[in-house]
């Protein structure tokens, strides 16, 4: 059987296969109740308009991970970057190098695309991920904290 490891960009057909892996990766970090999410708002985002874009890890032919990632933009290197938002590989195929391969075809894309740095989040309590991270010569960025308003919050600020 053919193991060899291929990328490809998610195309529309693939939607219920993202949201599974979302859903997957959510139950991972003990925030399932958090995803509501459906095929229907990810086909428009994805694809209609264009938010985020996804990439498959297949390994003879079947898909075993992906990588969510955004362009964001850095006022201080006048340049895009490529922010990634989730990464998942199926836990049979965790250990084999395609969460890496992931990595590294992501900041293939950066480099072809001029982007100037590839980023992410991470849990705390995530040490796997953590070291797995580290072992890529990503760096943490200790000086720095994530806020975010989203909600009900989210809508008063808006004034609505």
């Amino acid at each position: 059987m053919d193991q060899t490891l291929t990328f490809r960009f998610a195309a529309r057909e693939d939607v219920p296969l993202v949201l599974r892996f979302i859903r997957e990766l959510a139950r991972y970090e003990q925030m399932e109740d958090q995803v509501v999410a459906d095929e229907a708002t990810l086909e428009r985002e994805l694809f209609d308009e264009g938010g985020a874009e996804v990439l498959l890890a297949e390994v003879g032919g079947e898909a075993v991970g992906f990588a969510l990632f955004f362009h964001n933009f850095s006022t201080f290197l006048g340049r895009r970057g490529l922010y990634l938002e989730d990464l998942y590989v199926r836990p049979e195929h965790r250990g084999a190098g395609v969460g890496a391969a992931l990595i590294r075809e992501l900041a293939r894309i950066a480099v072809e695309r001029g982007c100037g740095r590839l980023e992410w989040w991470c849990l705390d309590w995530n040490e796997p991920s953590i070291r797995f991270y580290r072992a890529l010569g990503a760096e943490p960025m200790d000086d720095w904290t994530v806020y975010r308003i989203a909600g009900d919050t989210l809508r008063e600020l808006a004034g609505e």
